[in-house]
């Protein structure tokens, strides 16, 4: 009994260490085959709290994935043809065959995202973004990268004070600088973190050639300061 207990702690020990060390053709062996060259990035679905996540999150998505070597389809394009179908909420789409989508809009692939967080913390100066990432398929509905960030801006500031006075003056600074600070911020490092495991499409240098590259964990945690 004991050697059995032994053998499978051993198993679980490997599995662990070949999950965390998969080379990205490996982790998206899916995408490698598939090759998307055009990408249509889906409004957000919003399961936060935060009424404006939606527009804030949008708007810096595209950015990364053209820098990772793919064509984005125009995002005010996009929108405007979504909203003349009444079909601006990806919630419609996203457990649904994406063959549509691609013929309408041209596209290889659908960048599906759900916000699952946003927090801002005024007494913690924090703002929190938890967003999962899903990249289909519109040939045959193929889940190409999936992907979860959760990412942490800080913005304490240091004041150099002291005691109780320190303490208020730090926390009046801090929140001041909550303020002035978008938060499209925390949503652009987010999408940069996250979609920099994001295998280079055709229109990069690297394409076809970082597959030995280490895949990053399918969800991770990270503060930015």
């Amino acid at each position: 009994m004991k050697r059995i207990i032994a053998l499978t702690g051993v198993a679980l020990v490997f599995a662990s260490c070949t999950t965390q060390n998969l080379t990205k053709s490996v982790a998206y062996k899916s995408l490698y085959e598939a090759k998307p060259l055009s990408v249509i990035v889906m409004p957000p679905i919003n399961r936060s709290t935060k009424v404006e996540a939606k527009e804030l999150f949008y708007s810096s998505i595209a950015v990364p994935i053209t820098l990772k070597g793919y064509y984005v389809m125009p995002q005010l394009l996009t929108m405007e043809i979504l909203k003349e179908e009444s079909a601006y909420d990806s919630e419609m789409f996203i457990d649904r065959p994406t063959r549509m989508i691609g013929e309408v809009f041209g596209a290889d692939a659908v960048l599906f995202t759900i916000i699952h967080d946003w927090r801002k913390s005024t007494i913690a100066s924090r703002i929190t973004v938890k967003i999962e990432y899903l990249l289909k398929s519109t040939k045959d509905d193929q889940l190409l990268f999936n992907r979860i960030g959760n990412v942490t801006l800080d913005l304490s500031q240091n004041s150099g004070g002291g005691g109780l006075a320190g303490a208020l003056i730090s926390m009046a600074v801090s929140m001041a600088s909550t303020a002035l600070t978008r938060e499209i911020v925390v949503a652009r490092k987010c999408n940069d973190f996250t979609l920099s495991d994001l295998p280079t499409g055709k229109y990069s240098p690297m394409f076809d050639h970082d597959g030995d590259q280490p895949a990053g964990q399918k969800e991770f945690d990270t503060t930015i300061r």
